[in-house]
């Protein structure tokens, strides 16, 4: 048996932006018409903070694969210098059932989560968007960045941070990267006050208001992920129209919605569709300029898959990565 295995580097290399978030609309897509067999990932607590440990099982029918994400998200990391998450995602052939490649996790989920933040926004935000607030300075918010400028005519960026000198480093180090202004500031009310808005925090209570929200925004909820959890407050989720990744899963552990449900803010009917859905007319998008949107990630080993299956596919055309052979 041999295995590809794809580094970090490599994966930045063959899974650009532009085309992540193509592939993504192929994984939303598949994820809401059911073709994507996904049994509940499996979350363990390591210790009594915010670390945990996620297992993530799939399988794909076209083409003919399953795999699964193994990574820890340890929030603290990169406070020492390492990564938030670490694991990787490895890769079965649907007909042999042969293992086929490991690639690194966090690259994998870095890109496809921006790429999917990015694809709701192609489909929910305003035509007219020109403006993008950040409230994150981390990994998330530089894809977020990158991605968001991919579906949108973006001119400026305002990013907040609890810690402004990291905002401000932020602002200074991909303002040379990118053709936009970008300029940091103290106040998360300004980032807030942006056509399209993303949340890309490790917070567990809410960091982002409603009433800084301007009408016709699109809202991207990206860091929260237990239904404890949450980055916007009740208001802010109640004055929107509510998009998911997919409704089990929002309705199971996005505390962003849980506790509005808990409050009797919102219903969980109010969740108006999938980005899947949406993408396949079987939901209704925006209907006016107006209207704030908001879509909720969790993020599905759909994405890690399909992600990663194109991924392998170019590498073995490039022939990057490292084969190893097992006897």
């Amino acid at each position: 048996m041999s295995l590809l295995i794809l580094r970090a580097g490599e994966i930045r290399q063959l899974l650009t932006m532009p085309d992540c978030i193509e592939v993504m609309d192929r994984a939303m897509r598949a994820a809401s018409a059911g073709i994507v067999d996904m049994p509940p990932r499996i979350v363990a607590r390591l210790g009594d903070g915010p670390d945990h440990f996620f297992l993530m099982p799939g399988v794909m029918q076209e083409p003919p694969a399953y795999g699964a994400k193994l990574i820890s998200m340890l929030p603290g990391n990169p406070d020492s210098g390492r990564p938030a998450i670490q694991g990787f995602v490895t890769l079965f052939d649907g007909e042999t059932g042969t293992a086929v490649a490991i690639l690194e996790g966090g690259e994998i989920t870095r890109i496809r989560t921006a790429a999917t933040s990015a694809l709701a926004s192609r489909e929910l935000a305003r035509d007219s968007a020109r403006t993008h607030g950040i409230l994150g300075a981390g990994l998330q918010a530089a894809a977020h960045l990158e991605a968001i400028a991919c579906v949108r005519n973006i001119d400026k960026v305002i990013v907040w941070a609890r810690d402004f000198g990291k905002a401000s480093h932020f602002a200074e180090i991909h303002s040379v990267k990118h053709p936009y202004e970008i300029c940091a500031v103290e106040d998360p009310a300004e980032a807030a006050a942006c056509d399209i808005v993303s949340v890309v925090t490790n917070a567990a209570r809410p960091i982002l208001q409603g009433q800084w929200l301007k009408p016709g925004a699109h809202l991207n909820l990206v860091g929260a992920h237990e239904a404890e959890t949450r980055e916007a407050d009740s208001d802010a989720v109640s004055s929107a129209s509510i998009y998911v990744d997919t409704r089990k899963g929002a309705l199971s552990k996005a505390g962003d919605l849980l506790v509005p449900i808990r409050e009797n803010r919102i219903k969980a009917d109010d969740i108006r569709g999938e980005i899947g859905e949406v993408l396949m007319d079987a939901a209704l998008g925006r209907s006016n300029e107006q209207q704030i949107t908001l879509f909720k990630s969790l993020g599905i080993v759909a994405q890690d898959l399909y992600a990663s299956e194109y991924v392998l596919r170019l590498a073995r055309n490039r022939r990057v990565g490292q084969m190893v052979d097992f006897p």
